[in-house]
């Protein structure tokens, strides 16, 4: 189990057994690289801890546990976990500042006790089928187990191909489960139970606040996040692209000592930063290292990708992060990330079709809308009728993110079992409800803040790097940033049709206007584009008709839909979603697939995807 994820550590190893439980553990070394090895015990070595993370906060914690008598045998953070849990229990969470997933086990009581960090940065997942129970950072690590019974969970099929990702405790494996973000769970005698300690909320909004006034407070939390997330024993580098987010968190990195940052293009300068990034880099005197994939690059790693997500993830951008981290770990072992600022300062221009909205809503009558929803929606496609349907709708519905990729017509179309269908907005909806009666750009970021960023954004972001043995740090994904974005009114994170106000306003003292105010581009690929391209396409093509894509999906649907793109409609998010999920279900379930008609032509890829030592 523990080489199924020596990507994760691959400096060291080391193994503790009872007669109740058994723990690995794989180490990157990062701060104490001498001392500091895991499976670390207790004063009374009947504690044992597995912990993966960082505790930013580590010392004061320290400090705080010292002036109660405990004793420290290295200088590492993971000791202030084991002897915190010891002092205050479940209670210690409340104290800690970071990125982390850990288990403490306990040998005299045989409870095992897990922890996931605030936002889930770091994974944390667990099996338990009522006889065995299991957990590992990726699901990989339990396929080594004789117990553990590997069996697809078809019944959120149509959960993924709305979303991407499973927005859940679930996964698409049955009787494994996600530790949510901000939770912990206590395995008592059999039974697995899980509590939340932290949930972002917005119940403090400040509505005197101003632009200039919270600009003012964001250069100070940032500048204290980032001088926080440098801590290490190793060099720290940064990712760069040519926007806003990664650009502020260099400067500030920069003000602390030398750092090299690292950017990913591609030859067709359309989608291609270098230019941006490498001209940023040498303004503020430091030195980028540019890095380049092409087609090939992307298609070819593809099932290898879909192994290390666990979970099949269509999102475009894995692909460039894999390469970025991969070529960033040649020169570090620690890089810092801008992920986080879009969520909570609100960054996504989709934020800005809020205000339209909620004038419809206030003007015209919910029945008026009910009917011209319903009047136009079979209507052929004009100017507005997009607008009259959703308008119609309510939030929880209506939002984006909600049918991201398939909506429900959509999945109609192209599952083979429309049984298998369900209304993605129900499984939502308790989100929603959660900030019930606030305004709805307030409910869209929280929306995020607790499906997109976990379960996408830092979900790629880990395993991305985690496979190359990177670590990656994620300053603006932090508790004490995340406690002041949560007082932002409206107006100080959108103004008029700029996003993310308040933090350009903040980062215009510090970077150069045209950064500041770029325009936000996302990741961008030519994936769109290479998908025209016959060698792409025929891979694509070979893998709508293949066994898999006959087991789950209308063939015929999905050749329609590769057929519309290569026409000029723009199919390719589903388009992507579909294949990915094809091959992640080759990667995983191969005893499906053993005469399947991708498996023979790409096979020598999947052969290539790493297996326990």
């Amino acid at each position: 189990m523990a080489n199924r994820i020596r990507h994760r550590g691959p400096d060291d190893e080391a193994y503790f057994s009872d007669d109740k439980a058994t723990m690995g553990f794989r180490r990157l070394s990062i701060i104490d690289l001498a001392h500091g090895k895991q499976p670390m015990y207790n004063q009374d070595q009947t504690k044992v801890l597995t912990f993966n993370g960082e505790i930013y906060n580590y010392q004061d914690i320290r400090k705080e546990l010292q002036d109660l008598g405990y004793e420290f045998r290295t200088d590492v953070d993971s000791e202030v976990l084991i002897h915190g849990y010891d002092a205050w229990g479940a209670d210690l969470l409340q104290k800690l500042r970071g990125m982390y997933a850990f288990v403490i086990y306990d040998s005299k009581t045989g409870d095992v006790f897990g922890a996931r960090d605030h936002f889930g940065i770091k994974p944390l997942y667990y099996y338990d089928d009522g006889d065995t129970f299991l957990w590992a950072s990726e699901i990989k690590a339990f396929l080594e187990h004789p117990k553990f019974n590997k069996e697809f969970n078809k019944d959120l099929l149509a959960i993924h191909l709305s979303f991407e990702f499973i927005p859940s405790k679930d996964t698409m494996f049955k009787n494994v489960f996600k530790l949510l973000p901000g939770h912990y769970f206590l395995h008592h005698n059999g039974q697995t139970e899980t509590h939340e300690y932290y949930r972002f909320n917005y119940d403090h909004i400040d509505e005197n606040q101003t632009i200039e006034e919270d600009a003012k407070k964001i250069r100070k939390i940032v500048d204290e996040s980032v001088d926080a997330h440098m801590i290490a024993d190793v060099e720290v580098g940064s990712f760069l692209s040519s926007g806003i987010d990664s650009s502020y968190v260099l400067n500030e990195a920069a003000k602390l000592k030398p750092i090299q940052s690292f950017s990913l293009g591609f030859n067709d300068s359309k989608y291609s930063e270098l230019s941006w990034s490498t001209e940023f880099a040498k303004e503020i005197k430091q030195q980028n290292t540019p890095l380049t994939m092409t087609g090939d690059d992307y298609f070819d790693i593809l099932p290898t990708i879909m192994y290390y997500m666990d979970e099949p993830l269509s999102n475009p951008s894995a692909m460039q992060l894999y390469y970025l981290s991969k070529g960033t770990r040649e020169h570090v072992k620690v890089a810092l990330s801008g992920e986080g600022a879009d969520e909570f300062f609100g960054g996504y221009n989709t934020y800005l079709e809020a205000k339209p909205f909620e004038t419809y809503q206030k003007w015209v009558p919910a029945g008026i809308r009910r009917l011209l929803g319903a009047a136009v929606v079979n209507l052929p496609r004009f100017h507005g009728r997009r607008f009259l349907v959703r308008g119609a709708q309510p939030l929880s519905e209506r939002y984006y993110r909600v049918n991201y990729v398939f909506d429900y017509h959509d999945r109609d179309r192209i599952l083979k079992d429309p049984s298998l269908n369900m209304d993605a907005g129900a499984y939502t909806k308790h989100i929603f409800d959660d900030v019930k009666g606030k305004d709805e750009m307030t409910q869209m970021q929280y929306f995020d803040i607790n499906t997109w960023l976990p379960y996408d954004i830092l979900h790629k972001a880990d395993r991305m790097s985690m496979c190359n043995s990177l670590e990656v740090r994620t300053p603006l994904v932090d508790k004490e940033v995340a406690k002041f974005a949560a007082t932002m009114p409206i107006k100080t994170r959108i103004r008029g049709t700029e996003t993310k106000v308040s933090l350009r306003t903040a980062a215009l003292s510090e970077l150069p206007e045209r950064v500041a105010k770029k325009e936000k581009l996302g990741f961008p690929s030519p994936i769109a584009s290479w998908i025209k391209e016959d060698k792409y396409r025929t891979r694509i093509e070979e893998a709508f008709t293949s066994d898999v894509a006959k087991k789950f999906f209308n063939t015929d649907a999905l050749l329609e839909i590769l057929q519309e793109h290569i026409n000029g409609k723009s199919s390719m998010q589903k388009i992507f979603t579909i294949y990915t999920f094809i091959l992640w279900y080759q990667v995983y379930f191969p005893e499906d697939t053993s005469a399947d008609t991708v498996s023979k032509v790409r096979r020598t890829d999947i052969d290539k995807i790493p297996v326990a030592n």
